[in-house]
């Protein structure tokens, strides 16, 4: 991580900068907000917060001209969502004519961001079909950078845009490059969605993995019908 020429190390970064951009990335201060308590906590939190923030470009692992993908932007049709259409970054294996398992790629509180575009890119890799929905598709899009999209996802009406997800889900699952296997992650406000996914899609997801975000409401959890893991038995040895 780089600020202004001097590296910041992971390690040498104080808990409580650390704590201000949880609260920036959850949309509780703003970055302005964050930059200036981060310097009013220690004499270097401005570095410390620069070495935070994300630089997309130098953290792709999967580059959007990687042979081993086919990348492409396209529209659906999204019935109950915040527009009654959708858009999303679909990338597919080019090893095999399919059909492929599929996954959903679902953003966090700030829209398709490159980040989850490349995750899209390192599924498809692994041989998955892939979808990431931008669900600021209705409103522009995914803006440029995360505090617009940030703002903007906070403007759309939620169980709208849970809807536009499930609808994504579906439209995945059907495609015709889909074996019709669809598992679900999700990030942030990406990971709650996955839970939403579970509880709301019964046997039509068969697997879902939810990088932190909103539980599932406590009565709607008998509803998550997607197989769990087994369990080995206890060793006797």
């Amino acid at each position: 991580m780089q600020s202004k020429g001097t590296a910041v190390k992971k390690e040498d970064i104080d808990d409580r900068i650390y704590d201000l951009y949880d609260e920036y990335c959850h949309g509780k201060i703003d970055r302005r907000q964050f930059f200036e308590r981060a310097a009013a906590a220690t004499v270097t939190g401005a570095a410390m917060a620069s070495a935070l923030m994300p630089n997309y470009a130098d953290a792709q692992e999967v580059l959007f001209t990687d042979e081993r993908i086919k990348a492409t932007w396209l529209g659906y049709p999204s019935p109950g969502g915040t527009s009654g259409e959708m858009y999303g970054y679909l990338v597919r294996p080019t090893t095999g004519e399919g059909p492929f398992p599929a996954v959903l790629i679902m953003h966090e509180n700030r829209g398709l961001n490159p980040y989850i575009q490349d995750v899209a890119r390192r599924a498809a890799v692994a041989g998955f079909l892939a979808l990431a929905p931008d669900g600021l598709a209705p409103i522009g899009g995914y803006p440029g950078n995360d505090d617009d999209g940030r703002a903007m996802q906070r403007s759309l009406n939620q169980a709208e845009l849970l809807q536009d997800m499930v609808n994504s889900a579906r439209f995945l699952r059907d495609h015709e490059l889909s074996n019709g296997n669809l598992g679900a992650t999700g990030f942030c406000w990406g990971g709650g969605a996955t839970n939403f996914l579970a509880t709301e899609m019964g046997e039509e997801l068969k697997a879902g993995a939810p990088f932190y975000g909103a539980a599932a409401k406590t009565e709607k959890v008998g509803d998550i019908k997607a197989a769990r893991p087994q369990r080995s038995p206890p060793s006797t040895t």
